[in-house]
């Protein structure tokens, strides 16, 4: 009981650390709209995310990694300096400064994108198989189209306000003209979208660089540590005329940036740990459970308002998704099925050619595991 118990936790550990990834994100969201509000600087405020992140990563990665930590590499130093400018210089600014335009609630659904845009790079970088006349590749193609129309669907149709929670009424000064609104809602969903491509192409990055430099803890702190870096030299910038823009006090905006160790240090370590199973689809697959968990706590402590064109976006956004989802779940599925096709070509290379017993072999092991289940030992020999 004890090995099943272990085994179906073993099973259930990626899904668990996306579902806190999602919570972790939300509350960010949240309290980031909340900062920036009260004017804080996005630049400023990326930089003091992951020096907050840094300091307190580093030493668990110092400290449990001691042993396992690989050798650090040129090529590797190199990967992480482009991971640290596609997510904390580039994603994170744009998101920000998109957030500024819009709300934290329409910033979180077009950030639903993401895995859409994730899986047409990897299909474009031939990382992802795609078969037109297959169902399963036809519903990642439509999905992909449906999340993208729910995203415009979003940006250019507001309706009437859905007041679901009672608390948008006194959200006055979001309900602006039609036209200063429309337009915020353009430049934001631009820069959300460009930081959506920036993001996908810091998950795939990772996770070809986790396979060279597999610590997930000492990757996370060099992130964090060259982000701050990178990101410093922009917001002092940015910034070079508004000095004031550094100072923290006792209220959202130090809160903001303490918080931020959840996303900006335990969810790239939570990431990167999951993807060595899972790859970085798996961890996209997710963004829906945070808009609904941004929707309602914006509703209630931001009074951000909520239309029906956003949610009918929303929605199509999500069951463009899981199109999406099915159609991987399946090919993962499948997989197994499709390793077999070379079985008869590989059975006939070894009745042609006697020299190379160790290969021959091997596939003949191969074979009849996959057919009968029963072989003898002496065929080993």
């Amino acid at each position: 009981m004890a090995g099943y118990k272990q085994k179906l936790f073993n099973r259930l550990k990626p899904f668990i650390g996306v579902v806190f990834l999602q919570f972790g994100y939300a509350g960010m969201d949240v309290l980031s709209k909340a900062a920036l509000n009260k004017g804080m600087s996005n630049y400023v405020f990326v930089v003091y995310r992951h020096v907050f992140a840094f300091v307190v990563m580093a030493p668990f990665a110092v400290v449990l990694e001691k042993k396992e930590r690989p050798k650090m590499t040129f090529s590797i130093f190199m990967k992480i300096m482009v991971l640290s400018l596609l997510e904390p210089v580039i994603d994170q600014n744009l998101y920000f400064l998109g957030m500024k335009y819009t709300t934290a609630t329409f910033a979180v659904s077009m950030y639903n994108v993401l895995p859409a845009i994730t899986f047409l790079m990897a299909w474009i970088l031939r990382l992802e198989k795609v078969k037109l006349k297959s169902a399963r590749s036809q519903a990642k193609v439509v999905g992909t189209l449906a999340t993208v129309a729910g995203a415009m669907v979003m940006t250019l149709i507001k309706g009437p306000v859905l007041d679901l929670f009672g608390t948008n009424g006194s959200n006055s000064h979001n309900q602006q003209n039609g036209g200063v609104n429309l337009q915020h809602a353009i430049k934001g969903s631009i820069m959300i979208t460009i930081g959506c491509f920036s993001c996908a192409c810091f998950m795939i990055l990772q996770a070809i660089t986790i396979e060279a430099y597999p610590a997930e803890l000492s990757l996370t702190a060099w992130i964090c540590l060259l982000g701050t870096a990178e990101g410093g030299i922009v917001a002092l910038i940015m910034e070079r005329k508004n000095l004031s823009a550094w100072s923290l006090q006792w209220d959202t905006k130090l809160l903001a940036a303490v918080y931020s160790v959840v996303c900006s240090g335990m969810a790239y370590y939570i990431q990167g740990a999951v993807m060595k199973d899972r790859g970085p689809v798996f961890v996209t697959t997710f963004n829906p459970l945070c808009m609904v968990i941004v929707a309602v706590m914006g509703s209630f402590f931001l009074a951000e308002v909520m239309y029906l064109g956003r949610a009918i976006g929303a929605i199509v956004i999500i069951l463009g998704l899981y199109l999406v989802i099915w159609g991987k779940s399946n090919d993962y599925e499948s997989s197994s099925t499709d390793t077999k096709e070379p079985v008869l070509p590989a059975k006939q290379t070894i009745d042609e050619s006697n020299g190379k017993d160790e290969h021959s072999n091997y596939q003949v092991v191969t074979i009849n595991n996959l057919g009968a289940g029963n072989i003898e030992r002496d065929e080993q020999v």
